[in-house]
């Protein structure tokens, strides 16, 4: 069984920092890509970031300079390093790991953890 089980979530100050954690089971995890997505009140799914199963990284315009994403392959775990967080950062963040072969895409998503960016 694959799950993907996000953390680190909460309430912070603006200007605060946070460290989100996705850790999966049930897969190779090393050969996926996995991307941080968020969902604001009111808002689109926005694509936050990115890191490939070769490390290679792209963020979201408005996160750049502020958020790190990174992975520990031997702990399956990818991390979404918040920092100088915004109002609007608030939103429910989830993973997703994705690995696409042979024409096919096998995905997999998390249930999602809870930011609150307020004073």
């Amino acid at each position: 069984q694959v799950q993907l089980v996000e953390s680190g979530g909460g309430l912070v100050q603006p200007g605060g920092s946070l460290r989100l954690s996705c850790a999966a089971s049930g897969i190779n995890f090393r050969i996926y890509a996995v991307d941080w997505y968020r969902q604001g009140p009111g808002k689109q799914r926005e694509l936050v970031a990115t890191i490939s199963s070769g490390g290679s990284i792209n963020y979201a315009d408005s996160v750049k300079g502020r958020f790190t994403i990174s992975r520990d392959n031997a702990k399956s775990t990818v991390y979404l390093q918040m920092n100088s967080l915004k109002p609007e950062d608030t939103a429910v963040y989830s993973c997703h790991a994705l690995r696409r072969f042979y024409g096919t895409t096998q995905d997999y998503w998390g249930q999602g953890t809870q930011v609150t960016v307020s004073s």
